[in-house]
């Protein structure tokens, strides 16, 4: 491991010195208050997250989902389908591929955007952060994501 310049070995192990933990934390404090904030639509937040792709973009390929999401299939196809047990989306296969499944909104899932709007200005409200900050940390973490997915890319053999 290289050393950081002024920081001793000992140091860099120190549990509040670690990145991955405040990522964690912070990520587990916006779990908490986004809990709360969809307790109202009836929404958890990976079902919140689907919702948003679909007001974003519409009807899409299950897969095209997950690749927006970052997440497979197995951890994709229950949220879609307690969506589609609650009459937010419906799942159809493709004709022109059977193995192709593809997720559009309901009626219901469209009208649930209006009343979801409240909740990114309430999150906001909740970090106590001005706006450009939030802005600057998306666009940070953003960076800092894509340095990380071309850390772990593997060299072809």
């Amino acid at each position: 491991m290289t050393t950081l310049p002024g920081m001793a070995d000992e140091q860099l192990l120190r549990l509040d010195q670690q990145l991955c933990f405040s990522l964690n934390a912070a990520s587990r404090a916006f779990g908490g208050v986004y809990r709360v904030l969809l307790r109202d639509l009836g929404l958890t937040y990976p079902q919140y997250l689907v919702m948003l792709v679909l007001w974003e973009d519409g009807e899409l390929p299950v897969k095209r989902i997950g690749e927006r999401l970052r997440l497979d299939s197995g951890t994709l196809s229950p949220l879609l389908k307690r969506l589609e047990a609650a009459g937010l989306v419906r799942r159809e296969r493709s004709p022109q591929d059977e193995r192709s499944v593809t997720v559009a909104l309901t009626p219901e899932g469209s009208a649930l955007r209006e009343r979801a709007g409240q909740v990114p200005r309430r999150l906001l409200a909740a970090t106590g952060l001005p706006i450009e900050d939030m802005a600057a940390l998306r666009g940070l973490l953003e960076r800092v994501t894509a340095a990380m997915d071309a850390a772990t890319v593997e060299p072809a053999p």
